[in-house]
């Protein structure tokens, strides 16, 4: 594997309540110098979270919510940002109970994942949520999110959903799936 660019200058081109875009020159081994935008998180985030909650035997929690990005109601695992200064785990414990009204007894973090990193410089913490017990928390989203139960065995169903279209989660239901069948 050749060594990692060299960055020759960093600068923010553009800036949003959630994102900056920030250009990037950098200088590759070969003297190539090539400009890159990426898109960055704004101040006070540090990533995301993805929790899979898992009730008794293996029934997963899902979330219908309304997704701007593709201006229609969108079913996915709940997720959040995590802020400044907090624990992933402390962020999946916490959107969990905004979310979906439970809490978990056992948090397991399974991995991390990006999307488009080519310019997108944003994680996901996958964790998997087990143990749950009836413990809410007000959460700010707009409306309140409609919780929707399916059987993990079922993935394959799942996935005929056209309402269900986020990589992320279709990832980690396949990640915890082989994780608990290993």
């Amino acid at each position: 594997m050749p060594p990692k660019p060299i960055t020759v200058q960093r600068r923010i081109v553009a800036r949003s309540r959630l994102f900056q875009v920030e250009a990037v020159s950098l200088r590759f081994a070969n003297g190539v110098e090539a400009e890159y935008e990426r898109l960055t998180p704004g101040a006070g985030s540090a990533g995301a979270v993805l929790i899979v909650p898992i009730l008794e035997g293996d029934t997963v929690l899902l979330v219908r919510e309304y997704a701007a990005g593709t201006d229609r109601y969108e079913l996915g695992l709940p997720k959040g940002r995590i802020e400044q200064d907090e624990e992933p785990l402390s962020a999946a414990a916490r959107e969990l109970r905004e979310e979906v009204g439970y809490a978990a007894a056992r948090l397991t973090p399974l991995r991390s994942l990006t999307l488009a990193p080519g310019y997108l410089a944003h994680q996901t913490q996958v964790v998997l949520a087990e143990q749950l017990y009836p413990d809410s928390l007000e959460g700010d989203e707009p409306e309140a999110l409609e919780v929707v139960s399916w059987p993990l065995s079922d993935l394959a169903g799942l996935l005929t959903c056209e309402e269900l279209t986020e990589a992320r989660t279709i990832a980690a239901l396949f990640m915890v799936r082989e994780y608990r069948l290993s």
